[in-house]
């Protein structure tokens, strides 16, 4: 067997689909899905996961506040609002409960090192209002700074990775064993 066989995962991993999350979008997947989003500067990933029932979310939003009116369907989920809306939709129309959803918030990061650049601040404080909104509690989060994000959602363990820079992944938030019984 070559050396690097055992650095490709387990064969449980490899079933597996991994879907990326670009800008503007909102994916929902069950167990057998790794829900990944890379380049976070401004824009915030929001993470929500289920472990209950085994449903993650991802949302890369990429504008505070809600869309306004005139703008395309697909286009919408590029604001916090109408991406966070649709996301929990999704994930209720899977049986998800708000009581039962973890959620992790990545980006918000002045990548650009501009002073006058406020966007990442309106999109961390856009995104934290809409939640509290619903009572959905933050459980963990890497947000503000100067570093570019990536994140990682493993659905089936509960578990979501990010990196800051050029670095490694590192394990940002996990669900207890007592919560995915």
């Amino acid at each position: 067997m070559p050396a690097f066989a055992g650095l490709c995962g387990s064969d449980k991993d490899k079933m597996k689909k991994n879907i990326d999350v670009q800008i503007g979008e909102v994916r929902v997947g069950g167990k057998n899905i790794i829900l990944k989003s890379k380049a976070i500067g401004s824009c915030i990933a929001v993470v929500a996961c289920d472990p209950a029932i085994g449903i993650g979310a991802m949302s890369h939003i990429m504008l505070p506040g809600a869309a306004p009116e005139d703008k395309k369907a697909e286009e919408r989920t590029k604001y916090a609002a109408d991406a966070i809306d649709i996301m929990f939709t999704k994930m209720e129309r899977l049986g998800s409960k708000n009581g039962s959803i973890h959620i992790a918030l990545i980006g918000g990061g002045n990548v650009l090192n501009r002073d006058d650049d406020t966007i990442c601040r309106d999109n961390i404080e856009s995104v934290l209002e809409l939640l509290n909104r619903k009572n959905l509690k933050v459980k963990a989060q890497a947000i503000g700074g100067t570093y570019r994000r990536s994140v990682t959602l493993d659905v089936e363990s509960a578990s979501i990775f990010y990196s800051e820079g050029n670095n490694g992944e590192t394990l940002l938030w996990k669900a207890e064993q007592s919560q995915e019984e």
